[in-house]
């Protein structure tokens, strides 16, 4: 008979759920194994197993034991009733050792990440345009996230460590001359909005590393229609995706996707101006805020849009569960962070992790936006309209001229 830890053993050591089937025990350490072979057994259990096929599993498991808890990958492992399950496989399928309980996160395939190591020099530095840099009007309307200097000088978004992200923004301003322009839009008109709060907190972190960022309000926008294509804030918020390198997008989730006041933003803004998305080519960060606990419906939602939309969306995402629960009270205001701020927490930690990959991605994408921008359809689609319209040039030069010809013979006439 064989014990329950020779079971479990047997089941982390066996590659497959198929050579289980054929190598089966009881876990039961009570059970004798002596039943008469019929060529196969059910999972995990031992009835209809031979001691042929127990002998051979002890002799297998006795062998990976004697080469300290690993095996070869190319050790092959073949079932005593061979006429009855002609089955031949390796255990593991790539060269080299292999823990016993099997590599189940498959690190074995992953590449070697080198580690950057951090620079005292940009850890804590603020790339931030300053108040005297800064336009004022553009201040006043789209960075209602700014804090007082006393704050910001202190809080916890300067004590982040990002030397690699800093020290890449900075390299990219001097090479370019521009700052990183990121729209950021938010999905609910609440007096306090958690997606609200969330844009403004991710809106500081991309301050901090230098970025024009402007928010957009979207209250006294339209419900999407066909008439109101000059409104004033419909042509606002298309003149501010015109104008973005990136996106920010941010929902609250609502009977389990996007809110309405987040999607009548993004239908507001063209899927297409001629032959080109105006969206085409832009990077994308997604987060969205919850009432109850963690879901994923929004941002799956976002990153269909953003597919949807030929943006970039980054991989890194952020979901903010109970977000009730995730930020200080609105007042009395910290005099060391202010109110409404983020509590310390792994959902503070990832809204770091995303605008951070997204400040890289946008960097070392935005060189290339005319590259991501030119597709082989869109090529041969204006190319049928060039023929076209020189075809109608044509013609209309040819009836001038016909028209010139009789003109002058009716004068010599």
């Amino acid at each position: 008979m064989y014990t329950s830890t020779q079971t479990r053993l047997a089941r982390n050591v066996l590659p497959s759920t198929t050579h289980f089937e054929y190598f089966s025990i009881k876990y039961s350490s009570s059970t004798p194994l002596t039943k008469a072979p019929t060529g196969r057994g059910d999972s995990g259990d031992a009835e209809g197993l031979g001691e042929g096929m127990l002998l051979e599993m002890q002799t297998v498991l006795e062998k990976l034991l004697l080469q300290k808890r690993f095996v070869l990958g190319n050790i092959p492992i073949t079932s005593t009733f061979a006429n009855k399950l002609p089955r031949h496989r390796t255990i593991g399928s790539m060269a080299g050792t292999m823990p016993i309980n099997g590599d189940l996160n498959n690190t074995s395939a992953a590449r070697e990440v080198s580690r950057i190591d951090v620079d005292p020099a940009y850890s804590y530095r603020s790339l931030a345009l300053s108040e005297t840099e800064d336009d004022e009007t553009i201040r006043k309307v789209y960075r209602p996230f700014l804090l007082s200097p006393e704050i910001t000088s202190s809080d916890w978004i300067s004590k982040l460590e990002l030397s690699a992200v800093v020290k890449l923004a900075e390299e990219d301003f001097q090479k370019t001359g521009e700052r990183l322009k990121v729209l950021v839009l938010y999905g609910s008109l609440r007096k306090r909005s958690f997606s609200r709060l969330l844009a403004f907190e991710a809106s500081r972190i991309l301050f901090r590393l230098g970025c024009d960022v402007r928010v957009f309000d979207p209250a006294d926008l339209p419900v999407k229609d066909d008439v109101n294509h000059n409104h004033h804030k419909v042509q606002e918020l298309r003149d501010l995706s015109r104008w973005s390198d990136g996106h920010v997008w941010i929902s609250a989730e609502q009977h389990g996707n996007l809110t309405a006041v987040f999607k009548n933003q993004i239908d507001w803004i063209p899927l297409s101006v001629g032959s080109v998305r105006p969206t085409q080519g832009r990077t994308l960060a997604i987060a969205q805020v919850s009432g109850g606990s963690q879901s994923f419906n929004a941002v799956n939602s976002l990153r269909i849009l953003g597919r949807w939309m030929r943006m970039f969306v980054i991989p890194n995402q952020s979901s903010v569960p109970m977000a009730y629960t995730q930020f200080t009270d609105e007042s009395p205001a910290d005099p060391i962070e202010g109110s409404n701020r983020m509590i310390p927490s792994g959902n503070r930690m990832r809204i770091v992790d995303c605008m951070e990959e997204f400040v890289k991605y946008t960097i070392l994408m935005k060189p290339h936006f005319a590259l991501f921008g030119d597709r082989y359809s869109e090529r041969e689609e204006r190319a049928e309209k060039e023929s076209k319209k020189a075809e109608k040039a044509r013609k209309e030069a040819e009836e001038q001229k016909v028209e010139v010809d009789d003109a002058v013979a009716d004068r010599v006439e």
